[in-house]
Formats: structure tokens, C-alpha cells, sequence
């Protein structure tokens, strides 16, 4: 017989790793929205389709993560010919490359109600490591007690980083299109 006693202890979660709350983004009260130059002016769209899931608490940054698919054929200017041309492999190649994805690889908070999410933008199959700039809206629940989170985000792109380089040299110089892309979005989340 064993002179060894064994002791039971309880397990808890060490601090900061108690479960982060996670909320499904709301997608008829939230939109993904970009503009583009154009020749002369700049000219705006939105991608209608898209789904996330934003695990976040304001007391524990570090463990909060964004996961974010937006379907590339939703694009929509309001012009049929130009989301025809968008979704063409001169630029989205939706078929081939049917989805844009985010995936974060860490939160930092920048100041209050401001964070950094860092994580890897993937468009027509390549990936880049972003830093996007959001500021959190707050909480509150819905007439129907369901919580809510929102947030606001903007972060301008070079669109040819992801593959986007089709282009058009016009007879006074430059191109068509410009290179620079601002994208924003405007997020509501439902506890999931």
C-alpha cells in the first residue's frame, strides 16, 4: 500500500481566460461599403452578402477574435454592366475565387472605445496581413432583450496588393481606375 495521499483540487479558469462572449454580425443592419476613383470622380458600391462572427469582450481584449466571409459576386454599384465587368476575372474572378475572408490574429486596444484588429485579408486567393482600425459603438439590447454590439470601421487598400491590377491607360495620361480603395464598414452583431 502507497504512502502517497492524493489531493483533489478544483480547476478554475486563470485569469483574463474565462469564454469571450460571441456575437453573429446582423447583416440587414450592417454594411460593407467601398469607393474607388473612376476617371475623374470616385464611385462607391457595397458587397450585400456577407456573414461573421466577432467574439468580444471590452475586459479582455487579448482573447477577442474577428472571422469575417463576404461573397464577391454580391458586389453592387448600382450599374449592371460594371458588377458584370467587377466579377469577370479582370477583377474578382468570382467564380474562381468566390469568397473575400478576414480572420484576425490578434486585438489591441489604441484607446478608449479603440482598437487595432491585425489579421489576414485574403481577395482572388491571395492573402496580405492588414491592420484595421475600428472603434467599438457600445452595447445595448434590441426591443426584444436580444444584445447587441456595434462597430465602425474604415481601412484604404491597394487593390492591385490582392491581384486587382486590370487597368485601362487613358489618351491624357494615367488610367481608369485608381489603385486605392476605401473600404468601411458598418457593424451590428447579435449575441450569439
Amino acid at each position: 500500500m502507497s504512502n502517497t495521499t492524493t489531493t483533489a483540487t478544483a480547476t478554475t479558469p486563470a485569469a483574463g481566460t474565462a469564454a469571450v462572449p460571441t456575437y453573429v454580425i446582423d447583416r440587414t443592419h450592417s454594411e460593407v461599403l467601398f469607393r474607388v476613383r473612376h476617371l475623374l470622380s470616385r464611385v462607391g458600391g457595397q458587397f450585400r452578402d456577407f456573414s461573421g462572427t466577432i467574439a468580444f469582450d471590452p475586459a479582455n481584449i487579448d482573447a477577442s477574435s474577428v472571422e469575417v466571409a463576404i461573397k464577391a459576386a454580391s458586389i453592387d454599384t448600382a450599374v449592371a454592366d460594371r458588377d458584370t465587368h467587377l466579377k469577370s476575372d479582370d477583377f474578382f474572378a468570382t467564380e474562381t475565387y468566390p469568397d473575400i475572408t478576414f480572420k484576425s490574429d490578434r486585438v489591441v486596444s489604441t484607446g478608449e472605445n479603440a482598437f487595432t484588429v491585425a489579421g489576414t485579408l485574403t481577395i482572388r486567393g491571395t492573402s496580405q496581413a492588414i491592420d484595421l482600425p475600428v472603434t467599438y459603438l457600445g452595447a445595448a439590447k434590441d426591443p426584444w432583450g436580444n444584445e447587441k454590439l456595434g462597430f465602425e470601421a474604415s481601412i484604404r487598400l491597394n487593390r492591385k496588393d490582392f491581384g486587382l491590377t486590370w487597368n485601362a491607360a487613358l489618351e491624357t495620361g494615367g488610367f481608369l481606375v485608381g489603385d486605392d480603395v476605401d473600404v468601411t464598414l458598418n457593424v451590428q452583431a447579435s449575441r450569439a
